[in-house]
């Protein structure tokens, strides 16, 4: 195997060319700064990804000729480029942007990946995040690694051959870390609410932040449960170090935690590794409605920007701004409700910081709905839980009112009365 400087891996990109771009904590830095050196000698070369952590400078505004961001999700260092218009945010599942590449329909020219360092048989992994790069490291005709002792060789679907790279990079740098947040009081009193809807021996799919944290926490007293998640972090392994999680239930991949990609700290990347306990799979099959439903007793547990009175659901922006992105939401739910004493939950907080009620009469001017209100059934605030299925508009309206925040519910009930009687 030769390693080659990042200059000179970077020369493979050309003018107007697809580049796909390793995410989440794999983001290829040392390869992103290498290719923002050639800017002045680039144009028009559109780089399409999930949300990447670390060093992205390709997304500042002095390299606009250069390079276009398209973001299959949006991360907070992304926002300010799609606002100025100089990035473009795609709507989509998760499940289905492994498509996008094998299918031909976003074909691309090259990929540019973070890797283990290669076995005695010559195969690096795609460390902590499988999720599309799988797809974009089969169909992308040149393929640009970063070799990094520090990314954990995780197993699952993410092995590849060194001889299907044209280059790789030698790097030695620590991965990109999100330490976990502080749980309130506010995050609790949700997290306790929505444990309760989860039954022992159910699978779990969680995400990041105070919030899901908090629902883990929760978990602690529960028995046998599994887990078929998209994101694993390090809220998950005190579950699993303790024997709650033991994945026995589980009707694919029995006894192991499966995932699509890993974000958090050393902890987390360093349990991953080599794990055979632990297998980080391509989204298409993770987060497959047809899969996620075959598991016992599934249940989702996602967030919201906002609920109007219907059970519509906002969680990827804020009016016309774009603030994350579509990312496996509907995936689990659906694949949840469908699951045989399956649940799906979104769970958010009754008011904003600033005494906003998030349970709204209409969903704010440009905002866009990811989940919609025939998919929605449970909602939970730190007032209760409405569980909307079977129930019609009006009473759709009275369930969520009775979880809104109290300053609030007389407005929200004179609108209800408007509208539904």
């Amino acid at each position: 195997m030769k390693f080659v400087s990042p200059k000179e891996a970077l020369s493979l990109v050309r003018s107007n060319s697809r580049v796909f771009v390793h995410g989440a904590a794999a983001t290829p830095s040392v390869l992103l700064d290498a290719l923002v050196a050639r800017a002045e000698e680039l144009r028009g070369v559109e780089t399409v990804h999930l949300h990447l952590e670390g060093r992205a400078p390709h997304f500042d505004r002095a390299y606009a000729q250069a390079f276009r961001p398209n973001a299959l999700f949006c991360g907070a260092n992304l926002r300010a480029a799609i606002a100025e218009k100089r990035a473009d945010y795609m709507p989509v599942f998760l499940s289905e942007i492994p498509l996008l590449f094998r299918r031909g329909i976003l074909p691309l020219d090259v990929a540019l990946l973070h890797v283990s360092p290669p076995d005695a048989h010559g195969y690096v992994t795609l460390g902590t995040s499988v999720d599309a790069a799988l797809a974009a490291a089969q169909t992308a005709p040149i393929l640009i690694a970063q070799v990094n002792p520090q990314m954990p060789r995780s197993l699952g679907d993410g092995a590849l051959h060194v001889s299907r790279f044209s280059a790789l990079v030698e790097v030695d740098e620590p991965l990109p870390e999100h330490t976990s947040p502080t749980i309130g009081s506010l995050e609790r009193a949700i997290g306790e609410r929505v444990a309760e809807l989860v039954p022992n021996g159910a699978t779990l799919q969680v995400g990041i932040g105070a919030l899901p944290d908090a629902v883990l926490a929760s978990l602690a007293g529960h028995r046998e449960l599994g887990v078929h998640t998209e994101m694993f972090t390090d809220a998950l392994l005190p579950l699993i170090e303790s024997g709650v999680i033991t994945n026995e239930h589980k009707t694919r991949q029995r006894g192991k935690t499966v995932t699509s990609f890993v974000m958090g700290t050393r902890k987390v990347y360093d349990f991953i590794h080599d794990n055979a306990g632990v297998e980080v799979r391509d989204c298409s099959y993770v987060n497959d409605a047809g899969i996620i439903r075959l598991m016992p007793q599934m249940t989702s547990i996602n967030s919201a920007i906002e609920v109007d009175l219907t059970g519509q659901v906002v969680a990827d922006s804020l009016g016309e701004k774009v603030f994350s992105g579509v990312g496996g939401q509907i995936d689990f739910v659906r694949g949840a409700t469908l699951s045989e004493g399956g649940k799906a939950i979104i769970a958010l907080p009754s008011q904003t910081s600033h005494g906003v009620s998030r349970i709204v009469p209409h969903i704010a001017e440009g905002a866009g709905v990811v989940t919609t209100r025939a998919h929605v059934h449970y909602v939970v605030t730190e007032h209760g839980v409405a569980n909307l299925f079977g129930k019609n508009l009006r009473q759709r309206a009275q369930a969520l009112i009775a979880i809104a925040d109290p300053a609030h519910r007389d407005a929200l009930g004179a609108e209800a009365a408007r509208r539904f009687g």
